[in-house]
């Protein structure tokens, strides 16, 4: 492994850590400057957010966020276990674990699995796809999913 990776690692390590940071905080136009202008945001199970504005849009209306005001008090996104899948000039994928605790403890969990580009000095993501495993029923992701038919 050469300095120019080792510095790209570091630097996808600290994209990953502000998205969790900045969607913790609701802080959803810092969460949308993780992407590229045109990356995408998929959470599984719902249409993909194309862009930072649909980003932003998609979260501030998703069911499972609410608004700065309904969310949890406490909630922090915990992201383990970040491999690299690959890693080529400009373009890195990734894969890791997530668990979200708000004050009552574990609330969901799931994969994030990730496309990064290289932007000037940063990375940024070009594609994340969010997949939830489980949540704990009746806790705050579990009350804001849609009724199944």
């Amino acid at each position: 492994m050469d300095h120019a990776e080792l510095i790209a690692r570091e630097k996808v390590r600290d994209l990953v850590a502000a998205y969790a940071h900045s969607g913790d905080r609701m802080r959803l136009a810092e969460l949308a400057g993780c992407f590229a202008e045109d990356g995408i945001l998929e959470v599984k199970g719902r249409p993909p957010a194309v862009g930072r504005a649909a980003i932003i849009e998609m979260l501030s209306a998703a069911p499972d966020r609410g608004s700065e005001s309904t969310a949890p008090r406490i909630i922090r996104h915990f992201v383990t276990n970040l491999r690299f899948d690959s890693i080529a000039p400009g373009r890195i994928e990734t894969s890791s674990y997530f668990v979200v605790l708000t004050a009552y403890g574990p609330d969901h969990w799931g994969r994030y699995r990730d496309i990064l580009v290289e932007a000037g000095e940063k990375w940024l993501f070009a594609h994340r796809l969010v997949a939830v495993d489980a949540a704990v029923p009746g806790g705050w992701f579990a009350a804001r999913q849609p009724a199944r038919p």
